[in-house]
């Protein structure tokens, strides 16, 4: 591809300048870094509890909350991408990234987010086996069958993002690069270049179509073979108690797909900068905020076990007669 020139050329010299929200009054930045901070706080805290809890109760130690830990793990990675960068964005004014700390930005960003779709494409497939192939769960979902998928969905995201920001690093910048966002999101570095935009917006947004509609049709297969098993279980107990295995991993599915749908309509719709900015911040937000809520609320195994480890009861003094 051919760079345009311009004041300034694409490599590490550039600086890039994060606008942040452009409209928010100043009045109102050390309220939106308390709200999140605390937001951050209980993505640490909510997912940390859920890691010690499978690690240390033996009785979580199945094929589902091998999965579990492997989301929360990432929700912590993903959301510590982004927000440090914005609370030092509102608290100390900090708007400033290189050319390298930008892409890295970047490139894990939209990693992390390819990872956690084909991870729930993973839970989905192991809630189909076990609620319609039950007599050969054991035997499909063994230890190294889990981590191999796993493994496929971590690396397969990995690689995903990169042709995209390999070539958006070979474009051309000024010497300082205003990003309108509050971190190096690959649209908003790409509008920030001074070369022919239309191939890479388009590379990356065939990409998040592919990333976002694949694993989300992958999922809705999966959940129209389990719905026509369990409905053809015939008592109503069995039914409700099938339901229940997948709700948490539904209702986590709802969140993440509906956070797209947020960023994606503020992106389309003819809205107000700030409007595609706070998308954009909602989803990388809103998904690792309620995914620990969700499995500690509606699963009481996980529930128990958090419960376990932040009130440990002690042993009681058996007097020696």
């Amino acid at each position: 591809m051919e760079i345009t020139p311009c004041n300034g050329s694409g490599d590490s010299s550039v600086i890039f300048y994060l606008t942040g929200i452009p409209s928010l009054p100043k009045s109102l930045f050390l309220p939106i870094f308390f709200i999140f901070l605390l937001l951050y706080l209980l993505i640490l805290v909510g997912n940390a509890l859920i890691l010690m809890a499978v690690v240390a109760e033996p009785s979580l130690h199945k094929p589902m909350y091998f999965f579990l830990i492997n989301l929360s793990a990432l929700d912590i990675l993903f959301t510590t991408t982004t927000i440090p960068k914005m609370l030092s964005l509102f608290l100390l004014g900090d708007r400033l990234l290189s050319f390298p700390a930008c892409f890295l930005q970047m490139y894990l960003f939209h990693g992390f987010s390819c990872s956690e779709a084909f991870l729930l494409v993973v839970m989905a497939y192991d809630r189909y086996v076990a609620i319609c192939r039950p007599l050969h769960y054991p035997v499909h979902m063994t230890p190294q069958t889990n981590a191999a998928l796993v493994a496929s969905a971590w690396l397969t995201a990995l690689l995903l993002p990169i042709p995209a920001v390999v070539q958006t690093s070979q474009m051309a910048f000024d010497n300082l690069a205003y990003i309108y966002h509050c971190f190096c999101d690959h649209l908003a570095v790409v509008q920030a270049s001074c070369s022919d935009t239309t191939p890479q917006a388009l590379m990356g947004f065939c990409i998040a179509m592919v990333v976002s509609f694949l694993p989300l049709l992958l999922v809705l297969l999966s959940y129209a073979h389990i719905l026509a098993s369990v409905l053809r279980i015939s008592s109503q107990e069995g039914r409700s108690k099938a339901f229940s295995t997948c709700s948490s991993h539904l209702l986590v599915v709802g969140t993440y797909y509906s956070s797209i749908a947020v960023a994606y309509v503020a992106y389309r719709a003819d809205l107000p900068l700030d409007f595609h900015i706070m998308g954009n911040v909602a989803y990388a937000i809103l998904t690792p905020v309620l995914n620990p809520l969700i499995y500690t609320l509606r699963n009481k195994d996980v529930k128990a076990a958090i419960a376990k480890i932040a009130c440990p009861q002690e042993p009681k003094n058996i007097g020696i007669p």
